[in-house]
């Protein structure tokens, strides 16, 4: 069986800065450098990293990005049959401050992600029935979001969606179709209205999302952890110590940990163990895709915690 990520494939422009800028100031940064990015290639490369057979469906665009973009996925073992290459367009671009301490902020121009549509649509049905898991983002149309939620249902599918970059406008309709939604407190805030800043206003946010039709939610806190909530069950897992030097990619490291768990038979408990290792050693690294841990790293970082 494999996972199927449907999202966007960005190239990053990173910066490395001591803080980050204030509106209308201009900062001296100290590092700069080009990766492969977008939050669909990234949960791609993480759960291929951790050796779960994993297939990208997106865009590229006609710019000399594309090559280097098509080269990294496939660096990291996954097959780019999948990945059009749109004449019309650029391919899409993040651009990425990233301070001292690990936080960032994220300038996102879409470019051929905008025109992932219904010849993309047609790719995934043909790849759900070897499927057991498909992941979205929101960095492509949300109406091909909620066709490939539908695809994903009638072939029996699990749908796991992050719900990034954050809105507050995901058409009703859509929850039901989600098997598990994992915002962090920004993006559940965008959801449900009000403030989600510590536990207990995660769960709350939480309910209000399964009120709409949602399964499952977890809702990512950060340094702190994350927090599930079943229809059978609430509970949280702490986030593992280590020293963060860039959370960019840290919640992409989340849901391909997560999805490969499930893939591999674990319960949501365990799978949400391996969400957050999975994004506790991409925060150990500058970078996205770069950052993502191998299968042994992973394995070992859990084994020394036991």
């Amino acid at each position: 069986m494999t996972i199927i990520v449907f999202g966007s494939i960005n190239i990053d422009l990173a910066a490395k800065t001591p803080r980050l800028p204030q509106p209308g100031e201009t900062i001296i940064g100290s590092n700069f450098f080009t990766a492969g990015g977008g939050k669909g290639a990234n949960q791609a490369v993480a759960a291929a990293r951790l050796g779960t057979s994993t297939h990208i469906i997106g865009r590229v665009g006609n710019d000399k990005f594309a090559e280097q973009l098509l080269t990294n996925l496939q660096s990291y073992g996954l097959s780019t049959d999948n990945v059009l290459i749109d004449q019309n367009t650029h391919s899409g671009v993040a651009i990425i401050a990233v301070d001292e301490t690990g936080q960032n902020n994220i300038i996102v121009i879409p470019g051929a992600n905008n025109n992932v549509g219904e010849a993309d649509i047609e790719r995934l049905k043909k790849l759900l029935t070897a499927a057991t898991s498909l992941l979205l983002q929101l960095e492509i149309p949300l109406e091909v979001v909620q066709k490939a939620a539908e695809a994903a249902r009638q072939a029996g599918v699990r749908v796991i969606l992050d719900p990034a970059p954050a809105r507050a406008d995901l058409p009703l309709e859509l929850y039901p179709l989600i098997d598990i939604i994992t915002p962090n407190e920004v993006e559940a805030s965008q959801l449900v209205g009000f403030r989600v800043n510590d536990t207990e206003t995660a769960i709350v946010a939480a309910k209000h999302l399964q009120e709409r039709g949602v399964k499952n939610v977890i809702v990512k806190l950060g340094d702190r952890g994350a927090v599930a909530v079943t229809a059978d069950e609430t509970f949280f897992v702490p986030a593992f110590a280590v020293e963060a030097i860039d959370t960019v990619a840290a919640g992409d490291a989340f849901n391909g940990g997560l999805a490969s768990a499930l893939d591999a038979g674990l319960s949501l408990s365990e799978a949400v163990v391996w969400g957050c290792a999975a994004g506790a050693l991409c925060a150990t690294k500058v970078g996205a895709q770069v950052a993502m841990c191998d299968r042994a790293t992973f394995d070992n970082f859990l084994h020394n915690l036991t």
